[in-house]
């Protein structure tokens, strides 16, 4: 397993991870956990994800020194002289990050922070002043920067139902409450994707829904608003999407329920309805791949006369996918950038 290019940073200034405890935060799984034991053999390392291909990933590590765990926050009883933060795309889960750590970051702890250029890593030590002293940067190469920083010892406590923003939405005649926590798509606000959606929906709706890249459940929570003979469930690839989705429920009075899940890999049901506003940005960087997959083998998670809702940019060219996969597929609406795609699985 090669590695990533914060690990060749992280290789080029191996002194700063001299610990014995040391805690790693949403970073990409590669093999540099190897050369850091090897320079530092009285390391333990614990790898904490909220991804969950990363959590595959981690569970696969075969090393005494080394363990992992995941969740929409850390609740360990471990006390690290060392935190090492991947830089999160969401400044606003830096801050969460940085709180749900605290609690259990010992008096002179040392918090690192890595991350791309284009990601605003620059901008870290205003972003982290509450929680550590002397930020600097130590090295910038690959395209990326290391800073290193001092924790500010403090009594702290962390709980993850501080952290939900909630805000209601009022669209077609249908209120409801979204709660959603730091990192979760559209968490401040309604985005014009799901917008266009929701304005526009291919059909009416009932039975049982799966809600694809659920993010905070605003689609979830909307349909069973909508239509009351919907049953909702919630996929997402994130812990901090599930924990939303399973508030924005509870607060709305809707039964139903959010699986965590690296794509479909976890849904061992069929439904009716499956709809989605798909994600195709992994970190930075523009990527495909899982929602063309799930776009093919989504009608196999579909009842006879299952349909599938997708929006998406209308440079996406996910029609031709639909198409291939279902044997045909409808362009419904096309509208502020953004375009409604609709199948129907007809078994035959």
């Amino acid at each position: 397993m090669s590695q990533t290019n914060l690990s060749q940073v992280l290789s080029r200034n191996i002194d700063l991870l001299d610990c014995q405890q040391a805690i790693v935060v949403n970073y990409p799984v590669d093999s540099f956990y190897k050369y850091w034991l090897a320079e530092y053999p009285q390391a333990n390392i614990h790898f904490f994800t909220n991804n969950k291909l990363n959590a595959n990933q981690l569970a696969k590590i075969k090393a005494s020194q080394v363990t992992s765990g995941f969740g929409c926050f850390y609740d360990g009883d471990v006390a690290f002289d060392l935190a090492l933060i991947a830089f999160p795309k969401s400044k606003s889960e830096l801050a969460y990050t940085l709180a749900m750590l605290a609690p259990h970051l010992t008096e002179n702890a040392t918090v690192l922070f890595v991350g791309e250029n284009k990601a605003g890593i620059k901008s870290v030590a205003k972003l982290s002043k509450d929680y550590v002293s002397n930020c600097d940067k130590v090295d910038a190469a690959r395209h990326c920067i290391l800073y290193a920083a001092n924790f500010i010892a403090g009594d702290y406590t962390f709980d993850v139902h501080d952290w939900y923003h909630v805000y209601p939405l009022a669209l077609d005649g249908i209120e409801i409450k979204v709660a959603a926590l730091p990192g979760v798509f559209s968490q401040q606000g309604l985005d014009k994707g799901t917008k266009v959606l929701l304005e526009n929906l291919p059909c009416n709706y009932q039975g049982s829904l799966l809600d694809f890249g659920c993010g905070a459940g605003v689609i979830s929570a909307f349909l069973a608003k909508k239509f009351p003979g919907v049953s909702p469930t919630g996929i997402d690839i994130s812990a901090l999407a599930i924990a939303s989705t399973e508030k924005t429920l509870a607060l709305n009075g809707i039964k139903g329920k959010a699986i965590v899940s690296d794509g479909l890999s976890e849904v061992n049901e069929k439904y009716d309805h499956i709809v989605s506003n798909p994600p195709f940005h992994q970190g930075l960087n523009t990527h495909y791949a899982a929602t063309e997959l799930f776009l093919a083998e989504s009608k196999k998670f579909l009842n006879r006369n299952g349909q599938l809702t997708v929006v998406a940019n209308s440079f996406l060219k996910y029609l031709p996918i639909m198409s291939k996969s279902f044997g045909s597929a409808k362009l419904t609406t096309n509208m502020k950038g953004f375009s409604i795609y609709h199948s129907i699985y007809n078994l035959r």
